[in-house]
């Protein structure tokens, strides 16, 4: 998704592709467990179109690629 100027924004969840939300409600914060969990393994959404993602995990890091968006790496 393009904000007002442009640029590409992160709108869903990179690990559960769920929206992405600002405001927050009481209690933990929204997708803490997804921040956490991203700490040991590669997305799976793309942050910004919420397509699944074609991941290779390799000894040294992993890829991601979206079709849209193309190819994030660690």
């Amino acid at each position: 998704m393009n904000a007002p100027d442009g640029t590409d924004t992160a709108v869903w969840c990179d690990r559960c592709g769920e929206p992405l939300t600002t405001a927050a409600p009481p209690g933990p914060a929204p997708h803490a467990a997804c921040a956490a969990a991203r700490e040991l393994e590669p997305p799976r959404f793309c942050p910004r179109c919420r397509r699944r993602m074609k991941v290779q995990v390799l000894p040294k890091g992993w890829s991601a690629t979206c079709v849209e968006h193309g190819t994030t790496s660690s």
